[in-house]
């Protein structure tokens, strides 16, 4: 997770509420999200988690990861309250099936971003090494993907292992991966040569930054949806012509009384993981063991549930981990 220099305290606190405003009359949509529930994410033993990654599966399970190891985590709804747990996958990427890459790895496993590909792989992207990793379900083994990055070697940093992969998406052959800085940029792989076929940058309408920092990626129904950190947005982009469909700001969500965190960097931002449905985008923080404004003891990362504005609420209920939503 990047976090940058300076002492700043969020201390605003913005109040949320179930209803989508309507897009504002520009030739880009644009929705104000609102949160429709959120969770606090119990770890196992209460340890620091730092939540870095989303993924909504097709059996409808949510995983994630943790940046300080490789390990996966499953989402279960089953505790009492504004709770859900965090469920260790005992299977994948395990200590064993790692083994062949500690003798070339440096530092600790930095996982940043979890997609799974049609045929049930799942892949993790590794900042600190620039590593993208996966795992096959029917052999229980781990691949480390030696993709040729010389085509986008320009956009990465020589000396900051915290400055690189912050998101990875499949599919249909092309994995699709978030460099975070200090050039942001979308990078595209075919997944059958490992060579490098595509990158580009989006960035949200007005924005004058100098740099767009990347932090997860997820894709669905033919668009790649990209969220962007510190401007506190979510970007449907049309993968092929790089042309922004839509934006779906956060910013009231990440603000809520409850659940704003008290941050050293508020102009970072928390959130780090994205899932998209038909009917929802989910969003999960990396407040990198900070409690909440109102709960300061309290470091539990929070998930969040909101209503796609972009979709009429209807048809079949929403199963995940287990529990069923109906959506509204």
């Amino acid at each position: 997770m990047c976090r940058g220099a300076g002492v700043l305290f969020g201390l605003w606190l913005l109040a949320g509420c179930a209803t989508a405003d309507k897009p504002k009359s520009l030739s880009t949509p644009h929705y104000n999200l609102r949160a429709e529930q959120y969770w606090q994410l119990n770890s196992l033993q209460g340890e620091r988690f730092d939540a870095s990654g989303l993924l909504l599966t097709p059996a409808h399970e949510l995983l994630t990861v943790n940046d300080r190891g490789p390990s996966i985590y499953r989402v279960e709804f089953s505790a009492p309250g504004n709770s859900a747990n965090l469920v260790l996958v005992t299977n994948a990427f395990t200590p064993r099936q790692l083994r062949p890459f500690a003798p070339v790895k440096i530092a600790h496993y930095d996982c940043e971003g979890i997609a799974q590909d049609e045929d049930g792989r799942i892949y993790l992207c590794e900042e600190a090494n620039r590593w993208v990793l996966r795992w096959d379900p029917k052999t229980k083994t781990v691949e480390r993907l030696n993709i040729d990055w010389s085509p986008v070697n320009k956009y990465f940093s020589g000396t900051d292992r915290n400055a690189s992969f912050e998101g990875v998406a499949v599919s249909s052959g092309r994995l699709y991966l978030a460099n975070e800085r200090s050039q942001g940029r979308i990078i595209v792989v075919d997944l059958h040569t490992l060579k490098v076929i595509d990158d580009f940058a989006v960035r949200p309408a007005g924005s004058l930054a100098v740099d767009v920092h990347y932090s997860d990626l997820c894709y669905f129904e033919n668009s790649l949806f990209v969220l962007l950190r510190e401007s506190r947005v979510v970007l449907k982009v049309d993968p092929v012509s790089h042309r922004v469909l839509a934006e779906y700001s956060y910013r009231d969500v990440e603000n809520g009384p409850e659940v704003a965190y008290y941050s050293l960097f508020f102009w970072a931002g928390v959130m780090e993981g994205l899932a998209v449905d038909a009917e929802h985008i989910w969003l999960v923080t990396d407040n990198n063991g900070l409690g909440r404004l109102r709960h300061p003891n309290d470091i539990r990362p929070t998930l969040f549930r909101c209503a796609r504005p972009d979709k009429e609420a209807g048809g079949n209920p929403v199963r995940i981990g287990g529990r069923q939503y109906s959506p509204r």
